[in-house]
């Protein structure tokens, strides 16, 4: 059998040894990825968020406002009940402990402790980080670790983002840092944090600080280390100790282990505790006279909060350090830990650092030479093992780009602690939370206890894993370290997680909305990038989503028509109305998009199930449930009111409850989706080792003649191959008449969400007396449904571009000589549909590549980001980007399905912007 999707290029990395495997074999890297399982090496890594409060965990409030309950403000005063934060940020695996970076600028009203963005309300287009910051590099074992942060010397802005962005309306672009003039001058710092590991408890933290202004400033610098809250609840944990000690801040927890923080040349240590300042906040009496934000007020004003005993559960080493004009500085820091133990602890229990002598500390500290060897090392392993994932024939630019992508992915592995039941009932130790908590917001999942690192769409816009989204990363995270990302797809189909009737819980601020149903694709991917090998895996994967199809078949499709609904499903505001909360006395909506993505899910299982039948024939029955339901599923959107033969197009149906059917004629991803579903396998493997799901399917194919659309043979090179496809090639290329029209769906960056025909023909509908409508917005959304930077009417948005981009092989593979198409539309240039989507994937991948003039488009029109050496190649990787010029929109910073840019870049032919040549017959 063979799955023709995953080759677009072989996505295996031929490894060293001669191996296949989704990670090479032959480095330091690899080494130590091949014993994490029994080396610990992924304990400690970058699993510190960058925003804990307003979000939903924190939120202990009656309405479920959480962007209100636990803002900005709160959040260098008041302890987190379920996880941390900060900038620059490593924990170990149960963040028992924190290790982040805090500066000082000597202006500014607070530490910079944690990066500082508007809450949702307050954004003109929902929330937005206002901080330039970016992951520069990462390994898989978190061996080596890079991060960078430009800081304004001249005083935060802070009022002012705020209040010209509340000025501002949907119809103005955000109000951004660089716009205030923060960094006019080159006055600000550039911060460089390099982690690298000398073990697996024994981390390396090199602060690079430089000033690129025209005069000499000073920048307060605060390494810091603190234990996350867990003593406050009422579940009697004993409170862990930090104290100085011989020079060195020595840690001692009761789940963590020992550990020791030490820090070259002489910092000033500073203490105090990880606990709320209830007076300032509440006006109650504090559990401690130095309370967590005691630090910050001792550097700015002065206080006298920090304790002079030199103990507490928060520590800074202190260091005010002056650079001159155009100079830098380096501050190391070391962080050694013991073995964890549920037992007591002992301090002679702390061991020593595995380097030699003359590697590690000394009597004042510990060795430069030493420090900055392992930092050389660890930065060239980081090279030597890119240099076997990423292909040798990309351009130095490309390779740049996806290693950034890579990095983000990785530095995007969070801690996520949510026990439901808890947060809904409360805790012991702390007054009761307002009744009818589970009414406003989980209610229906107090199964849910997440105690995990889980890879994160992004770490300050959206610090939560999210179902669809987390697919996604996994297949890009699978090219580096595939046994990660087949833990992360099982993770979620855990007990734990999965709600008991199947349902896959979609994100923190509602579990219960639908995301679309891509985790088994993303197994197929992972599986296949990894060698093609893990039965095991697959068989875990596919049993678990058994459960989730018959979910979706039952709860979906309310008409039994093979025809199904799912709400927003991922793509929030396409449609002119809500498609999650349309009233049942206005109608339902049976759409295109959800019915699409059925009939790929029942691909992908069927896929799943023939591979598993060739190793395991019990699977051959159920092989052939998933053949029938792919079929009514695909006839049924075929056969309706879906297809548009005058458009040649997919849209939604509205029936309302009058009867009347409406078609939503909105040219979207939502028609684009059934494209998707499709499947090959080679008719003789299959019929020779699985006679009775060949004799099923003729037997139906025979029954049921009005499928034989969907369900064609093709002979290639002498070898017959069934072909199984929502979109029959016809309708397919009529489709893609649209699809690569550069004045509709097809922009210079990729395929739109919405046509840019739509800028001059909205789409209308009256909908229970109101009149609803959609236009091409190619930037920020100009309306607040689903929250104000969740835009899909216009901008280019990579995750969906990259599954059309994998049917469109689908189809060349398996009609060689037929898929001839027009590209771009009205060109005259003529290719077959595989070259067509390499040029799409090109297109894409180009938003991140300097174009003739050397910009980036995702810079847009800021100059700063652009064009300045030290800017200019620090990539941030939106959430979407602007559907005419490329301009990065969104999230701000670094979601992880737009660093499947890497897995482009990785899988992607190196000519993929050649156009074929003409195919005989072809003039």
């Amino acid at each position: 059998m063979r799955r023709t999707g995953a080759d677009m290029a072989d996505p295996t990395i031929t490894a060293d040894d001669g191996t296949e495997d989704g990670a090479p074999d032959g480095t330091s890297e690899s080494a130590r990825l091949a014993e994490a399982d029994q080396v610990p090496w992924r304990d400690w890594g970058p699993y510190l968020s960058e925003r804990a409060w307003g979000t939903v965990r924190e939120d202990y409030s009656a309405d479920g406002e959480a962007w209100d309950y636990f803002p900005h403000e709160h959040a260098r005063s008041r302890a987190y009940r379920w996880n941390e934060d900060g900038m620059a940020g490593f924990c170990d695996e149960g963040q028992n402990w924190c290790l982040s970076l805090g500066l000082w600028n000597g202006v500014d009203p607070i530490l910079k402790e944690r990066m500082f963005g508007l809450t949702g309300p307050q954004g003109n287009h929902g929330e937005d980080v206002k901080e330039y910051w970016w992951y520069l590099d990462g390994t898989p074992t978190h061996s080596w670790n890079t991060w960078r942060y430009h800081y304004p010397q001249r005083e935060f802005p802070y009022g002012d983002l705020i209040a010209e962005n509340a000025r501002r309306g949907k119809d103005e672009p955000e109000y951004e840092l660089v716009d205030t003039g923060a960094f006019d001058d080159d006055r600000y710092w550039i911060v460089t944090v390099d982690y690298a590991k000398a073990g697996p408890r024994d981390l390396l933290m090199n602060i690079t600080v430089e000033n690129p202004s025209s005069d000499e400033a000073t920048l307060h610098v605060l390494p810091t280390l603190w234990f996350r809250n867990t003593w406050a609840w009422g579940d009697d944990n004993p409170t862990p100790d930090l104290r100085w000690d011989a020079g060195r801040i020595i840690g001692q927890h009761s789940r963590s282990g020992p550990l020791v923080l030490s820090g070259a040349g002489s910092p000033d240590p500073l203490f105090c505790d990880n606990e709320t300042n209830e007076a300032l906040l509440f006006g109650a009496g504090n559990r401690t006279p130095y309370p967590k934000d005691g630090i910050n007020d001792h550097v700015v004003s002065g206080a006298a909060t920090v304790n002079p005993d030199r103990h507490g559960t928060k520590a800074a080493l202190h260091y005010t350090v002056t650079v001159p004009a155009g100079g830098s500085t380096s501050i190391r820091v070391r962080l050694v830990g013991g073995e964890p133990t549920d037992a007591g602890l002992d301090q002679s229990a702390v061991v020593a650092s595995p380097l030699e002598p003359a590697d590690g500390f000394d009597a004042d500290g510990f060795d430069a030479d030493g420090f900055d060897a392992i930092i050389a090392a660890r930065r060239a392993e980081a090279d030597a093992f890119y240099a076997g994932v990423i292909p040798a024939e990309r351009s130095p630019e490309e390779y740049l780009v996806a290693r950034q992508a890579f990095a983000g992915l990785l530095w995007g592995k969070q801690f996520y602690h949510y026990d439901v039941t808890r947060w809904i009932t409360g805790d012991p130790g702390q007054p009761a939370p307002p009744p009818g908590r589970g009414g406003v917001r989980n209610g229906a999942w107090p199964h849910v206890h997440n105690h995990d690192v889980i890879l994160m769409p992004d770490p300050w816009e959206y610090p939560w894993y999210a179902a669809w989204d987390l697919a996604f990363h996994c297949v890009t995270l699978a090219h580096i370290d595939p046994q990660f990302a087949k833990q992360q797809l099982i993770l979620l189909l855990r007990e734990w997680y999965m709600h008991p009737n199947g349902q896959l819980p979609a994100y923190e601020w509602n579990f219960s909305d639908v995301n679309p149903p891509v985790h088994a694709w993303a197994a197929i991917r992972v599986f296949e990038i990894d060698g093609r090998r893990d039965f095991a895996f697959l068989g875990a994967i596919f049993h678990k989503l058994l459960i989730n199809f018959t979910w979706w078949v039952n709860n979906k499709d309310r008409e039994s028509d093979n025809l199904f609904e799912g709400g927003f499903m991922g793509l929030d505001n396409i449609a002119p109305v809500d498609r999650s909360k349309l009233p049942a006395s206005v109608g339902y909506i049976e759409q295109a998009d959800a019915s699409g993505w059925m009939a790929m899910y029942a691909l992908d299982m069927l896929d799943i199930a023939l591979r598993l039948a060739l190793h395991d024939n019990a699977y051959e029955g159920v092989a052939t449930k998933f053949l029938e339901h792919f079929l009514a599923i695909a006839h049924a959107t075929n056969d309706g009111l879906m297809w548009d033969d005058d458009d040649a197009f997919y849209y939604d149906v509205l029936h309302l409850a009058d009867g009347t059917d409406v078609a939503l004629k909105v040219r979207s991803l939502v028609g684009l989706v059934p494209l998707r579903a499709v499947l090959a396998y080679d008719v003789d493997d299959i019929g020779g080792a699985l006679p009775e799901f060949r004799e099923r399917g003729l037997w139906f194919l025979g029954n049921h003649p009005e499928y034989a659309d969907m369900f064609q043979i093709r002979d290639i090179d002498g070898i017959r191959h069934r072909l199984l496809t929502l979109v029959p090639p016809d309708r397919l290329t009529r489709v893609l008449s649209s699809v690569f029209d550069e004045s509709a769906l097809l922009s210079r960056y990729g395929i739109r969400s919405i046509s840019a025909w739509h800028r001059d023909h909205p789409f209308e509908v009256e909908v229970a007396g109101d009149l609803a409508s959609v236009d091409y917005e190619p930037a920020e959304s100009a309306t607040g449904l689903f929250g104000g930077n969740s835009n899909w009417r216009g901008p280019i948005w990579m995750p969906l571009n990259v599954l059309l981009v994998e049917s469109l092989h689908d189809f060349a593979r398996l009609a060689p000589g037929e898929m001839i198409v027009e590209f771009p539309t009205g060109s005259g240039s003529r290719m077959s549909v595989g070259h067509a989507a390499d040029a799409v994937a090109q297109r894409l991948v180009s938003i991140l590549l300097p174009d003739a003039d050397g910009r980036r488009p995702v810079h847009g029109w800021y100059d700063l980001l652009a064009t300045d050496p030290r800017w200019k190649d620090n990539i941030a990787f939106h959430e979407y980007f602007h559907g005419d010029t490329g301009m990065g929109l969104g999230a701000a910073h670094q979601t992880g399905w737009t660093a499947l840019v890497a897995h482009l870049i990785v899988t992607t032919p190196k000519n993929a912007h050649i156009p074929a040549p003409a195919l005989p017959g072809d003039e």
